[in-house]
């Protein structure tokens, strides 16, 4: 990074944290400072919502995933527009009739106490995990490719959204997540603009689509019944349904998004326009991947892309197998080469037999590339196990320092930054608004009418969290890729969540005790199954939810009838 990037990074990212806290500044009323201004529109809220999931995970890992594995990734939000549909049919009207700062507080007026601090408590513990990951997801990339100091990196982006998000709170995210999402929108234009300049002259757009399709990574959908692959149209459809149901509808980051809005009207529409962007998004952002991986088809490619850990191992005592393996690469390489202009003249001369052969070929290099890369990792793995083998988050943020212009860098890099900034600080948000609402005024009911003391303990656990966050991010460490990651954590515990509030609004009989004891059982067989059962963790979602309520129904039945606690 030169200069001009360094003005653009540092320009984008302190104007949009300076603008929000600035226009923010006076927000000292409970309600704006935890649900966001009452006059917000569907637009803000849509690009809010979409801004809280897109974090900078989002914008490393999903290319990699495309590079690495095709579009099949894109299946995993097959079942989210069906799950908004239902959020706006079902959650959002009784969120908004209640009046509730967080969607504990509907258990807790539904159900008991303890449920309540049940389903705030499942949120907390996830959340505020899934707070470290989200900044430790940018900050151990791009320090391992810029050079950064890694605990620098993650304690200045974390210092930066604490400060604005504490100062704001609600209203702030949302201010600044519509500048973030712009940001993002143009730097990830820009990326496939420039991935598209630099294929080979005559390959265009079709071209290289045809070749990601010889290899095998344009397949999107995948029809198979086997429940131990990762990503099919039926774990995405099902799973995907049911963690989306659970993100969207009972996690405080996302509820926090679109319950203060102007209207059920605006909350709506703001889901909607998530429900129609989502798949396309994500569709674009694979897509993108698939291209960066055809144009390192034509340049010479690393043997593995985090190149920081490849050359510190590399550098050690078995130097000359690392120097041997990329030689081999290389050779391969050059073989690829041969055989993709081997189909490529096949199809231009119209001959299927020949096109056949040679796309045949062409595969079996690939094979050959991917053996060599798996050779790579093993080697790397034997030299130092503690080395991470799982390079595709670091494809994408390669190819943008090695390929894209000065002032295109810094702005790519400040849409992974921007990204992180606004997913963090919508959960920061709702973690301190989860925390003071569910667990403060739970525990201390006299503070309820304080409403500047409740804003002071608003902004104390905000900050809280947000040190805890950076604090978990220093000292962790994650072997998959990161946006799996993510998906992992939520899965573990989001079915049984989504499970607390199912059981709420349609099993009328059941009351507190029961689905408390529901929801801890079928959390303990969500936790054994994933420890001894190899399939997706979509299905874990679908496991935990029908397992919570199942349960629940068992256990009033053997209750006495007056624990039937249904209060609406």
């Amino acid at each position: 990074m030169n200069l001009l990037d360094w003005i653009v990074l540092l320009g984008t990212m302190v104007g949009i944290a300076g603008y929000g806290a600035w226009h923010t500044r006076h927000t000292d009323r409970l309600d704006t400072y935890l649900k966001g201004s009452s006059s917000t529109g569907w637009f803000t809220i849509g690009l809010s919502v979409a801004a809280t999931q897109a974090s900078a995970i989002t914008f490393l890992s999903i290319p990699g995933q495309g590079f690495e594995s095709g579009l099949g990734f894109v299946q995993n939000y097959f079942g989210l527009p069906l799950a908004l549909i239902i959020i706006c049919a079902v959650f959002l009207p009784i969120y908004r009739r209640l009046g509730v700062y967080t969607a504990y507080e509907y258990l807790g007026q539904r159900f008991d106490g303890k449920t309540r601090l049940l389903g705030a408590g499942l949120f907390l513990l996830q959340r505020g995990l899934a707070a470290g990951v989200t900044i430790y997801a940018p900050a151990i990339i791009l320090s391992s490719v810029l050079g950064w100091r890694l605990d620098l990196t993650i304690i200045g982006s974390g210092l930066l959204v604490i400060v604005y998000t504490v100062t704001g709170g609600s209203a702030a995210v949302s201010l600044t997540q519509k500048w973030q999402m712009g940001v993002i929108f143009a730097g990830m234009v820009t990326a496939f603009i420039v991935v598209l300049q630099r294929l080979p002259d005559g390959l265009g757009f079709g071209g290289a689509a045809h070749l990601a399709g010889a290899l095998g990574k344009l397949e999107a959908v995948d029809f198979s019944l086997d429940p131990a692959r990762r990503y099919t149209l039926w774990s995405g459809l099902f799973g995907g349904l049911f963690l989306s149901l659970s993100y969207f509808g009972t996690d405080q980051s996302q509820v926090q998004r679109y319950i203060g809005g102007a209207s059920l009207r605006e909350g709506r529409l703001g889901l909607m326009f998530n429900a129609l962007l989502k798949i396309p998004m994500q569709f674009f952002i694979l897509l993108l991947g698939v291209f960066v991986f055809v144009f390192y088809q034509f340049q010479p490619a690393p043997i593995f892309y985090n190149q920081a850990e490849w050359s510190r191992v590399a550098a050690g005592a078995n130097g000359a197998v690392f120097r041997a393996l990329e030689e081999k690469h290389a050779g391969l390489h050059v073989v690829k080469r041969e055989k993709i202009a081997a189909w490529q003249a096949a199809r231009a001369a119209h001959d299927p037999a020949a096109e056949i052969a040679a796309r045949t070929a062409l595969i079996a290099a690939q094979r050959a590339t991917e053996q060599v890369r798996a050779e790579a990792k093993t080697a790397l793995s034997a030299a130092d196990p503690r080395a991470k083998t799982k390079d595709s988050d670091y494809v994408f943020i390669s190819f943008i320092v090695a390929q894209l212009p000065h002032g295109a860098v810094g702005l790519l890099v400040a849409v992974m930054i921007a990204a992180a900034l606004g997913s963090k600080a919508s959960e920061l948000n709702a973690l301190g608004t989860t925390s003071t609402i569910d667990l403060w005024r739970q525990l201390r009911p006299l503070a309820a009418h304080d409403e500047s003391r409740n804003v002071r303990v608003a902004k104390w656990f905000t900050a809280f969290w947000g040190l805890f966050a950076i604090g978990f991010a220093l000292f962790a460490g994650f072997a998959e890729n990161l946006i799996e990651a993510i998906n992992i954590l939520g899965s573990i515990f989001y079915g049984v969540v989504l499970g607390l509030f199912l059981t709420a609004f349609f099993l009328k009989r059941v009351g507190g005790t029961a689905v408390f004891w529901g929801a801890v059982v079928a959390q303990t067989l969500v936790f054994v199954l994933y420890a001894t059962l190899s399939i997706s963790y979509l299905w874990y979602n679908l496991i935990g939810c029908a397992a919570c309520m199942i349960f629940a129904l068992v256990l009033q039945a053997v209750l006495p009838a007056n624990d039937a606690n249904s209060r609406q």
